[in-house]
């Protein structure tokens, strides 16, 4: 039996791996599986551990408020090397770009265990959009033992840095596996929580999301800005917000895009609550990269308030469209969706991010992996 570690600490990286680890545990032959919890968002990534019927069996509490990268890279290096001297560890399992995914990439390299990284390859050649997570993801590339790229973009971008090719595998999102576990109990109960809280969801529903370290300061000034001119113009049309907690970002919006009657300030959402936005929305803006997968799968025109995305697949099938924090981008592009339609914005290219099995894939080749 091997035990197998996954690490993680922001909600994306859980919604990404949940299926991972569910799939996994359907072997408990061949799997000890070990779920630690850096809580790097340590409401978030609960909130939404909880909903994948989770639990962690290592909680590390490394969230600090306002903590610089710095403090929390050395917090969660430091309470990780103490988990891998504790445990026996035959293979450590990360997802993604975060600095939890980093400091468990080099926690397992330290203790010459390892690595394998789902949702490898994402490239944007910038070092700094997004910041930090394009030098967080390139530098776990260096020691991965195995990368599960989710597309044949990101495997060439592998190939280009001298990866073996022996070790990528393209497997797809497990973003899009995640969606398929919404059962019709959940559904309803999204459906009732938005009723409750006297939140319109129809077809003139616009859905927001803005946290992105790069797009603190002026660039979320902008943002709002755009979102302040499309409530008032578009006053027929619901605004839906769930607002992240970071004070950069929390206190902007409370205190400028409060006042609207049809914009609804949520705290951070379950993540079948987020589903159900993406699944009716009109329109969703977003800096988020989980949103920019899951979309399409929604038929949901989606700009993205980067101005570098590593998901260039999305771009390229028209399933989603590059604004930056662009005041006139924003709102020009807005607006050309919200003065027509439901029906007549609707995508019509399919997701170009997976198909639901990419959690099956990895576990098999995990499987093929020890037994060479």
């Amino acid at each position: 039996m091997k035990n197998i570690i996954f690490i993680f600490g922001t909600r994306p990286e859980i919604i990404k791996l949940a299926p991972v680890i569910l799939e996994m545990k359907k072997y408990p032959q061949d799997y000890n599986v070990i779920i630690c919890n850096t809580e790097q968002q340590k409401e978030l990534s609960n909130q939404t551990l909880a909903y994948f019927g989770l639990k962690a069996d290592v909680n590390l509490d490394c969230m600090r408020e306002n903590q610089s990268l710095s403090s929390v890279q050395a917090r969660i290096l430091t309470s990780l090397d103490k988990v891998f001297s504790e445990n026996k560890i035959d293979a450590a399992i990360v997802q993604g770009d975060t600095m939890t995914v980093l400091c468990g990439a080099l926690t397992a390299f330290y203790h010459k265990i390892p690595v394998f990284h789902v949702e490898a390859g994402l490239r944007s050649y910038d070092i700094y959009e997004p910041f930090p997570e394009e030098v967080m993801r390139q530098m776990t590339s260096r020691v991965a033992a195995l990368h599960f790229a989710p597309t044949g973009v990101n495997r060439e971008a592998l190939l280009k840095e001298n990866i073996d090719s022996d070790k990528i595998h393209v497997v797809g999102n497990t973003v899009i596996d995640a969606l398929f576990c919404l059962s019709d109990e959940v559904i309803e109960q999204s459906r009732k929580f938005y009723a409750e809280n006297g939140i319109p969801i129809d077809d003139k529903l616009v859905l927001i999301t803005a946290h992105r370290r790069e797009n603190h300061g002026e660039r979320i000034d902008r943002i709002i800005e755009a979102i302040s001119h499309l409530a008032e113009k578009y006053s027929d049309h619901t605004f839906v917000i769930p607002v992240h907690p970071n004070p950069n970002v929390k206190n902007k919006i409370h205190e400028r895009l409060g006042h609207f009657d049809n914009i609804h300030l949520l705290t951070p959402l379950d993540y079948p609550y987020l589903v159900y936005l993406m699944k009716h929305a009109k329109l969703i803006l977003t800096d988020s990269g989980g949103i920019q997968e899951e979309a399409p799968s929604f038929a949901c025109p989606t700009l993205v308030m980067r101005y570098e995305t590593e998901r260039k697949e999305g771009i390229e099938a028209g399933v989603s469209r590059l604004v930056g924090a662009d005041y006139k981008k924003i709102v020009e592009e807005s607006e050309k969706i919200l003065s027509s339609s439901k029906d007549l914005t609707r995508l019509k290219a399919q997701n170009p991010y997976g198909d639901g099995n990419a959690s099956k894939r990895i576990v098999g080749i995990i499987k093929d992996f020890f037994s060479k």
